[in-house]
């Protein structure tokens, strides 16, 4: 068999019909640049999900209050509370807590001159950047004595300073904001961190010294939250078991009575994102290579009109001495062949659009090799299994047959 002369007959017949081989390979085209673009939105998400959780740390516990239950049955009217005295206690009694950080909070009104803003104020204690992992870009945080002593300090996200019409986040440094009537002096501006989903942004908050808010903003001694630092990873089920103890001896939990508080843990949370992300990627991906079966389907029809077009031509061939695997051979070429341009095309338009959604739409997106080659090969092996029956039944014609055909 001349493998050679017979890539080149099948090479120049894709050539004859170009139109007709462009418009076979529109659906491998549209099929790869979908599973491309899709599992690039996907790779993309799940690394601003990792980045943004691994932000806050992976020694991260937060304890936030829940509905008080007995035996799986929740009991009392109203939800458990957290109060800064839990808070207190963990700090005093805590022999394996590297942190406590409390937190209440409320959205209120904020007023800057003849601006104002709705966003989370948050009453916090002088060790919140260490906790949440924030950084101060401008000015400083306040201290703990400010906040023993209830002083009117603040500082505030850039998402706030771009609501007040600030365009220079510097620009509210030592100026005086007003939280429900009560001026507060701007002494820090955080450094951002990124809009985490619609319903929550870090960017978008004032931390006030929480005595002050508990004192004179709020009137509460009632927590959000209490975030504690573990000491490393490898202590976070040890950290965990004692905030508990600590907490259920506080709020005189007896034995056999459920916590009426949540421990969630950063780095659990992070590896169930990771992996609901991660699903959810594959899914798209499955649904996007549908079109890639459909374009398979697409190739198939085609060569079969092809086998049929041109069976004058494979009658000429076999009288002249091909054989049947010449045939087969050259129809398996023209539908890989098909396949692997499309692919390409697939490949450069897929990762196109994944550039063109950060560009202009923001979104997060990561091309990755093992995609690439995924969509590549799996475009290849549809060329050769929708390939393989147009090219039997080119190769089964027999020549006389073929030469009568009209």
């Amino acid at each position: 068999m001349l493998i050679g002369e017979t890539i080149r007959v099948a090479l120049g017949a894709l050539r004859a019909n170009k139109l007709r081989s462009l418009l076979t390979m529109l659906g491998i085209v549209i099929g790869v640049a979908a599973v491309i673009a899709v599992v690039a939105l996907g790779r993309g998400a799940q690394k601003a999900v990792n980045d943004r959780i691994s932000a806050l740390g992976t020694t991260l516990l937060t304890v936030n209050p829940g509905q008080a239950q007995t035996g799986g049955v929740r009991t009392g009217g109203g939800g458990a509370r957290l109060l800064i005295e839990d808070a207190d206690k963990l700090r005093e009694m805590g022999q394996v807590l590297l942190a406590v950080q409390p937190e209440m909070s409320s959205n209120l009104q904020v007023q800057y001159a003849n601006k104002n803003t709705n966003t989370s104020v948050v009453g916090a204690t002088a060790n919140y950047p260490l906790v949440r992992n924030y950084e101060v870009a401008f000015g400083r945080f306040f201290t703990t004595a400010e906040d023993a002593t209830q002083q009117r300090v603040a500082i505030v996200g850039p998402a706030v300073v771009e609501n007040l019409g600030l365009q220079s986040p510097d620009a509210i440094l030592n100026e005086l904001i007003r939280i429900r009537g009560i001026q507060f002096t701007v002494v820090g501006v955080f450094k951002s961190k990124g809009q985490a989903n619609a319903f929550n942004n870090p960017d978008d908050q004032v931390i006030i010294p929480i005595n002050t808010a508990r004192f004179r903003v709020m009137g509460t001694n009632r927590l959000r939250s209490i975030s504690v630092l573990a000491p490393n990873e490898a202590q976070i089920p040890e950290t965990m078991a004692e905030i508990q103890k600590i907490l259920r001896r506080q709020h005189r939990l007896r034995q056999g009575k459920d916590d009426d508080f949540q421990i969630r843990n950063q780095a659990d949370f992070l590896n169930t994102l990771g992996e609901t992300t991660q699903v959810f990627g594959m899914l798209l991906a499955g649904i996007a290579a549908v079109s890639l079966l459909v374009g398979g389907i697409g190739i198939m029809n085609i060569m079969l009109v092809s086998v049929t077009e041109r069976t004058r031509e494979i009658g000429i061939r076999k009288a002249l001495g091909a054989t049947k695997l010449n045939i087969l051979f050259q129809f398996l070429i023209e539908a890989v062949v098909l396949c692997l341009l499309g692919g390409a095309l697939g490949v450069g338009v897929g990762a196109g659009g994944a550039i063109l959604f950060t560009k202009f739409l923001g979104w997060n997106t990561e091309v990755g090799l093992s995609s690439i080659f995924l969509a590549f090969g799996f475009s290849a092996i549809v060329g050769v299994v929708f390939g393989v029956y147009p090219a039997r039944r080119a190769s089964g014609l027999d020549p006389i047959t073929a030469l009568r055909y009209e």
